[in-house]
């Protein structure tokens, strides 16, 4: 059993277990051990089992983000949403379209669960929103702000974006709303395919309360290693 205490600094990293399998999960988990408290299930694993993975890490005394960025029709994110705060998850994202955050306010009646909504994915940059349609010149930042003041409005617990708009989203959605930040990478590690990214310090100065790191900690040769590195630099940027 876990025994993370309260307000614990460890909280603030949440560690991406973006693996094949839930056996190789279950191994990172084992090799981290307390260096980690809060785990992120995305796509990958919740497809191959990683439901059973949450539950199980749940039970002993972790913390869970399910990263499953939900968008349907209204019933059917209301239901969905339903059923993963019976899960006992402690963060949900789902995209910040409004009748879909409605409905994701409205399945998390009741209970604990906090529900994020993804803005613009940190791969996206300005030719990526052109692509997809939107007007030309819009910039991500400005699409970040507009559905970040939409989610604060329908009651949204907290914002799912890149670290260089924390700022800006903390201005627009007030201090109460968690943000939570992927695209971190530490000093020196390769950006992959993420387009706005910054070091875990840098992230916490810009006002995050969670940070994602997957690949540099799960890929790394002594993962407890490099996610106590990531906790220490943490904490002398919250100091």
């Amino acid at each position: 059993m876990d025994t993370t205490p309260a307000g614990d600094i460890r909280d603030k990293l949440i560690i991406g277990l973006d693996v094949p399998s839930v056996d190789e999960a279950r191994r990172i988990v084992g090799r981290i051990g307390d260096a980690g408290t809060f785990y992120k299930i995305g796509y990958q694993l919740a497809y191959a089992g990683g439901f059973d993975l949450a539950r199980d890490l749940i039970a002993d005394g972790k913390k869970v983000f399910l990263d499953l960025k939900l968008h349907d029709i209204g019933n059917t994110v209301e239901e969905g949403v339903r059923s993963v705060a019976r899960l006992g998850a402690t963060l949900l994202t789902v995209h910040a379209y409004p009748q879909t955050m409605r409905a994701a306010v409205a399945g998390k009646a009741g209970s604990p669960l906090k529900i994020l909504a993804v803005t613009v994915l940190t791969s996206y940059d300005e030719q990526d929103l052109l692509e997809a349609g939107y007007a030309p010149g819009t910039k991500p930042a400005d699409l970040v702000a507009r559905r970040a003041a939409q989610a604060r409005d329908l009651g949204i617990d907290g914002i799912v974006c890149a670290a260089p708009e924390a700022e800006r989203v903390r201005a627009v959605a007030g201090p109460d709303r968690l943000i939570v930040t992927p695209g971190i990478r530490p000093a020196g590690a390769d950006a992959g395919d993420q387009k706005r990214v910054v070091t875990p310090a840098e992230g916490i100065r810009l006002g995050a309360d969670h940070l994602v790191v997957a690949r540099p900690i799960v890929k790394a040769a002594d993962p407890r290693a490099a996610a106590e590195a990531i906790v220490n630099d943490i904490a002398q940027a919250a100091a």
